[in-house]
């Protein structure tokens, strides 16, 4: 996700600061103090993708905004909201609700169905196997995105570590009179911070990924709320039934339903 996101925040974009190498100063070995943080770091992190991932149906709402940086060097946010449904291994149905689109994302397990409501529109595609092949598939043949969706692949642990260079328990954080662990990590070229709920039910409730390698630093935020485990969805939970007036269409068409407007920066979003 953290490639999809700085693709996100900085197509288009003025990017000095991807023409510079990155300096690494040579230290010698971590303070034994640095060496505890970082495996406490981890060790929360472990526990929240541990827990999520065993939960094999849950339903989130979401809040989320997503920065670009213009070539005026102006940066400017964009906020959608929505909620996700999960029945593991492979459907979900996940809705987002901007200023600029209003979509949902559902999958029955055979077939992804993109609905743009706002131009009430469909396009459907094969997606049969897990929720991490479906999840990839969009990504790299749509191309869309599933908010938090590497939150909730079958070993997100992994997927939020690859990268990572260096991991720090920053304290305790209050997110919607939630108390919850702060957690930091670096990669290379993006900053990124988790909040884990503090108890038995150690779910995410913010995650925030920073691009260093864009000027003005761009930032995607997601909160997340309304956390239910463990409760069956209803038996049409994951269908699509065409609205009345609604056109399919080729996925390749649904190019306008992104947070981001189209020419708010060259080219478009993406």
């Amino acid at each position: 996700m953290h490639r999809k996101i700085r693709s996100r925040i900085s197509d288009g974009l003025t990017k000095p600061a991807l023409g510079l190498l990155a300096v690494m100063a040579v230290m010698g070995a971590p303070a034994p103090a640095a060496r505890a943080e970082e495996g406490q770091a981890q060790s929360i992190l472990k526990a929240m993708a541990d827990y999520v991932s065993r939960q094999e149906n849950l339903s989130i709402k979401f809040d989320a905004d997503v920065e670009v940086v213009t070539p005026a060097v102006e940066k400017i946010q964009f906020s959608a909201s929505g909620d996700v449904t999960l029945s593991r291994p492979n459907k979900f149905r996940v809705s987002r609700t901007g200023g600029y689109a209003d979509v949902e994302l559902i999958s029955d397990g055979s077939n992804v169905t993109v609905y743009d409501r706002g131009g009430n529109r469909f396009a459907q595609v094969p997606a049969s196997g897990t929720f991490d092949e479906v999840v990839d598939r969009l990504r790299t043949e749509a191309p869309l995105e599933l908010p938090g969706a590497d939150l909730l692949l079958s070993k997100p642990y992994e997927e939020l570590m690859a990268g990572v260079l260096e991991a720090k328990h920053i304290g305790r954080g209050v997110i919607e009179g939630v108390e919850c662990e702060h957690l930091a990590f670096r990669n290379l070229d993006t900053d990124w911070q988790i909040w884990v709920e503090v108890g038995d039910k150690p779910v995410p409730r913010k995650y925030v990924i920073t691009s260093k390698a864009v000027g003005a630093a761009p930032q995607y935020t997601l909160r997340l709320r309304e956390w239910k485990t463990g409760v069956s969805p209803a038996p049409d939970a994951f269908a699509f039934k065409p609205p009345e007036g609604s056109s399919g269409v080729a996925i390749t068409v649904l190019k306008d339903i992104d947070e981001i407007p189209a020419g708010v920066v060259p080219g478009g979003a993406k």
